[in-house]
């Protein structure tokens, strides 16, 4: 096992939007904004979110890699918001809410926080929220959409991998896919297995109630709980023609693609693209693939 190159992304307070859109946005740079929603994130807490929506039935999901045919957007199971919100609070849990629309299902909450002015663009539709306990984390992963995306956390406290889109061979990118081969544990990277992996240069955000992070689109993000909390995602769609162009193709082409791809040949179709990633990172590096 081993550990990834990665150093501490850029920590700012007071950043006033001219200097965000020079250094960061225009750059496609990750920060982590502390300070940009105090005006507001006090009255986001799991209590809160008891009150306003105690009642809500939940899906749930977990850190298990779907296999065969079964679509990784089929819930494990329900619950009960408040429920699910004692379970954060009272023990280790891997249960995730995953892209909880807030038009959809809280739109209460949208009296309760401000888009912050620091000249993103935002798609007002889809802010979303998402939720974990202490043994939770997502996949690696990069956004479907590639678009911009401020991720503002509140409770607890969780840790960020950030990697640009030039590691995509490095970090095994599967084909027809949003992230990487699943059993590598981007906890405790196994260079042995995966050599690749070592070349893979990257940033590191821990997260605290309050803080804001810019993830540029197309870039790769692995989020693990420290302890049970949640987030929001305000997403700004891309602007530029490139990757408009290839957030059309994934959303409209790609996926359904690869969806009904899987819903045929199930496991073997997983293990054919995991397998034509290996091959590629290693083809890079000179190292001979069975």
């Amino acid at each position: 096992m081993g550990k990834f190159n990665l150093q501490p992304v850029d920590r700012v307070k007071g950043i006033s939007k001219e200097d965000f859109v020079k250094n960061y946005l225009k750059k496609k740079r990750p920060v982590l904004i502390e300070g940009l929603t105090d005006d507001w994130n006090e009255k986001w807490r799991f209590d809160y979110l008891k009150e306003i929506a105690g009642d809500q039935i939940v899906p749930l999901y977990n850190n298990e890699p779907t296999k065969g045919n079964k679509s990784s957007y089929e819930p494990v199971a329900h619950m009960k918001m408040s429920e699910y919100i004692d379970k954060l609070r009272n023990e280790p849990t891997d249960l995730r809410i995953f892209f909880y629309m807030v038009k959809d299902n809280l739109p209460q909450l949208e009296k309760d926080f401000e888009y912050p002015d620091i000249g993103m663009n935002y798609f007002k539709r889809i802010p979303a929220l998402f939720f974990g306990g202490s043994k939770a984390h997502t996949f690696m992963h990069y956004d479907i959409d590639l678009g911009d995306n401020l991720h503002i956390h509140f409770e607890g406290h969780k840790r960020v991998l950030l990697f640009g889109p030039e590691q995509n061979t490095n970090l095994y990118k599967v084909p027809m896919s949003i992230c990487n081969i699943e059993t590598i544990d981007m906890n405790n990277p196994d260079f042995e297995k995966f050599p690749a992996l070592k070349n893979a240069q990257g940033f590191e955000a821990n997260m605290h109630h309050g803080d804001a992070l810019y993830i540029p689109g197309e870039w790769w993000h692995y989020i693990s709980y420290i302890n049970g909390g949640f987030s929001m995602s305000l997403r700004a769609l891309p602007q530029d023609p490139r990757r408009f162009l290839g957030m059309m193709y994934n959303v409209f082409f790609m996926r359904h693609l690869d969806y009904y791809i899987r819903k045929f040949r199930g496991q073997k179709w997983i293990d054919f693209k995991e397998k034509w990633a290996y091959r590629k990172a290693h083809k890079k590096l000179g190292i001979k693939t069975d």
